[in-house]
């Protein structure tokens, strides 16, 4: 990640309105946090979920690379730095990354860099797009380089030395509209804000109950949720 701007911020903002969406990510890192513990937000965009985090009272630092976002996570009250070089090593307890990793060419050398920053014990979350035959308008948009499998993404996270405690796909439902989007959506890649309302309102919370059944087959994204032993 670099210092160069960023061209999806206004479907960031867009993103807003996914409700439902929104407070699954926030209570999935959340769910692996303790009280005190010093969390890092890895590509934290607009803020949108070290914000929801630390109005529960957690700890969270963010790295951003683009500047008006980071001043924009400034402005709410968040420390921000440009880059993980601020970040000393083994000094994180929980490091999360959501829908991040895929605009970056060295995702491998990413999730070392997030793996050295954390304390022994100390957990890291991923959360990525899925499936490259969901690559869409939108994923191009803003700056989407792959899309993964979650075998894939298990196998990056464990070469940097942590230990895999979960890997599933996540948005069951989101993976067949995400395919009509593909067919028939935007060439654009804009967010229709009333669709996407919709489908967080309606289906989203039906897409996590059919997770369940197939969090190890299909997904709009993929979750990985590991440990650093040693």
């Amino acid at each position: 990640m670099t210092g160069s701007h960023y061209t999806g911020t206004d479907n960031l903002e867009a993103m807003k309105e996914a409700v439902n969406y929104n407070r699954f990510l926030a209570a999935l890192v959340a769910g692996e946090a303790r009280p005190g513990e010093r969390l890092l937000d890895f590509g934290a965009g607009v803020g949108t979920f070290a914000h929801a985090l630390a109005a529960q009272g957690h700890r969270v630092e963010c790295v951003e690379p683009d500047a008006g976002q980071r001043h924009s996570i400034e402005e709410q009250g968040l420390r921000a730095h440009p880059s993980l070089d601020a970040i000393d090593d083994a000094s994180v307890d929980l490091a999360y990354t959501l829908n991040v990793l895929e605009h970056i060419e060295d995702d491998r050398a990413a999730i070392h860099a997030l793996a050295d920053k954390l304390r022994i014990g100390g957990r890291l979350v991923v959360y990525v797009p899925a499936f490259q035959a969901l690559y869409t308008s939108m994923d191009r948009k803003v700056g989407h380089l792959r899309r993964y499998r979650r075998n894939d993404l298990r196998a990056k996270v464990a070469a940097a030395g942590l230990k895999v405690l979960r890997a599933e796909y996540v948005d069951s439902l989101g993976f067949f509209a995400t395919l009509a989007y593909r067919l028939v959506g935007s060439d654009t890649g804009e967010i229709d804000r009333s669709a996407l309302r919709a489908y967080d309102r309606y289906a989203f919370p039906v897409s996590r109950a059919a997770d369940v059944v197939l969090r190890y087959v299909l997904g709009k994204n993929a979750l990985v949720v590991a440990r650093r032993d040693a």
